[in-house]
């Protein structure tokens, strides 16, 4: 696992800090985004936080400027460190993440252009810490993963109508981190660690998203209590 603390002026233990008006646009305040030309930041107001605001963010000619914006929800017990989390809090992992790839039960919306994988019967989401398959889609279920540490994807029909993968624990995954943390339409409160947002908004990001400028997504605090890590 990799991981770079990102350090900057502007930065002092979280993803932002408060500051004027007259501030430059939150990307431009982070000392990583990613390396591409497109952001995703999901910020809440503190660490037991459970809304908050998910912006997407295009950098063009230097500059970054808002594509779009949706109020947020995150995990039932607020923000958490992502280095430190541990399965099964119901915590959001903060940090900056690759988004491997788009995934939902509907079609993808019209100007999709993310590889997206449709979810079927056989779709689940492996959080079984003993299996070969932990934090990842498997189809169909593996002998080795049990039923009740595994998301099937059919179950989230709302939820997961459409859907990014976050790689948080994703690359090399430690067991006990945490597995299954997405980007997905809104359900009826907070989540169980994904970030989510309304049906509009998930297909809004779907439609801007573009695999060649390589978003991530930075998920943190404005009160600036947690440290952003990147994985």
């Amino acid at each position: 696992m990799r991981t770079a603390f990102l350090a900057a002026s502007l930065i002092v233990t979280g993803l932002l800090v408060q500051g004027p008006h007259d501030d430059p646009p939150l990307p431009a305040r982070l000392a990583d985004t990613g390396g591409g030309s497109q952001l995703i930041t999901a910020v809440a107001p503190a660490p037991g936080s459970t809304t908050g605001r998910l912006t997407w963010w295009d950098r063009r000619a230097g500059r970054w400027y808002a594509a779009g914006s949706a109020p947020a929800r995150f995990g039932a017990n607020g923000l958490t460190e992502g280095m430190t989390r541990t399965q099964g809090t119901n915590t959001t992992p903060a940090g900056l993440y690759g988004l491997p790839y788009a995934f939902g039960i509907a079609h993808a919306p019209a100007g999709t252009a993310y590889p997206y994988r449709r979810v079927t019967p056989d779709s689940w989401w492996c959080q079984d810490n003993a299996s070969a398959s932990y934090n990842r889609w498997v189809e169909p279920l593996p002998a080795d993963c049990a039923p009740g540490e595994a998301e099937h994807l059919t179950t989230y029909a709302q939820q997961y109508a459409h859907a990014l993968v976050i790689a948080f624990n994703y690359e090399q995954p430690v067991r006990n981190r945490g597995a299954g943390i997405f980007l997905h339409v809104n359900g009826k409160g907070a989540t169980a660690g994904c970030v989510s947002v309304p049906a509009d908004a998930m297909r809004a990001v779907l439609r801007w998203a573009n695999p060649r400028r390589h978003p991530h997504i930075a998920i943190g605090t404005e009160s600036g209590d947690l440290a952003v890590t990147r994985f």
